[in-house]
């Protein structure tokens, strides 16, 4: 039987590969690969020449049942375009068969944008929150942001830079005006961190559009955070919702499970918010 080899490779700067990555790329039967041409530049470098085969979000069925095919006797190495394979990746779909075939697979660790964005941006990383790539419908993003505006985390998100512009506006219309990172281009010639309140980033990207690929880095709630305020915030969200839920026609239970999602409160509290919509 062969082995999945989930291999990280540069999210910028092609000398950031490790030596058991460029091992491994030598060794393995065949490379499968979310963008083969970016793959190309990478092996070209370090004149490694192997099977290419493309595995990315619109492969179909068939792609991943040849994948499982070729693992029983063969080695794969999965790279994705960029950083960790796996990690808001079609690859994840791949690692998870491999599993539930009882194939072995081995992480081959290295670059990820995600941790590089969260450190450089110097902004608590005890604990953290990674949120993907924000949704590209303001609706949809604008409820991510509302149920994990009171946890008591760092949040770390992806952002495309057309979109960079309408995301700093909701987070900090929701999470309040905190303490943020924007982090581009990482270990790329043109690589960028600005840092400062959401509205100074917001600020900084209106006067210089922004360009490439962003993690956004906010840091949790201040200590000095008012907690009156944020009482009367999530309170207003509630509100907001029981109207939004009535109207809706959503039953009592799906709507309470609906509150407790979005803000975080107990199931109690948001039954009595519920019950209070009744009675206005």
């Amino acid at each position: 039987m062969g082995t999945l080899y989930v291999v990280a490779t540069p999210i910028g700067n092609l000398e950031d590969i490790t030596l058991r990555a460029l091992r491994v790329l030598r060794e393995v039967d065949l490379i499968a690969a979310e963008d083969t041409r970016k793959t190309l530049k990478l092996l070209s470098r370090y004149e490694i020449r192997k099977p290419l085969e493309s595995y990315h979000r619109h492969s179909e069925r068939s792609k991943l049942e040849r994948m499982l095919e070729i693992l029983r006797t063969q080695d794969v190495a999965l790279v994705s375009e960029a950083g960790m394979p796996g990690v808001s990746d079609p690859g994840q779909q791949l690692i998870a068969a491999a599993i539930e075939s009882g194939i072995p697979v081995v992480p081959v660790p290295g670059p990820s944008a995600l941790l590089t964005g969260l450190v450089v941006s110097g902004l608590p990383t005890d604990r953290f929150l990674y949120l993907g790539f924000l949704p590209r419908v303001k609706s949809d993003r604008r409820k991510l942001l509302e149920s994990v505006s009171s946890l008591p985390y760092t949040l770390v998100a992806f952002e495309a830079p057309h979109r960079l512009m309408a995301a700093l506006v909701d987070l900090r219309e929701i999470l309040g005006d905190r303490v943020a990172a924007a982090a581009r281009e990482l270990t790329k010639l043109h690589e960028e961190v600005v840092r400062g309140r959401l509205s100074e980033l917001g600020a900084h990207f209106d006067a210089t559009p922004p360009r490439g690929e962003f993690t956004l880095v906010v840091g949790p709630p201040e200590e000095g955070t008012d907690t009156l305020e944020l009482e009367a915030a999530v309170e207003a969200r509630l509100d907001r919702m029981v109207r939004e839920l009535r109207s809706q026609g959503v039953s009592s239970k799906e709507a309470v499970r609906q509150m407790m999602a979005a803000t975080g409160v107990g199931r109690r509290t948001a039954y009595r918010a519920w019950l209070a919509g009744e009675e206005g």
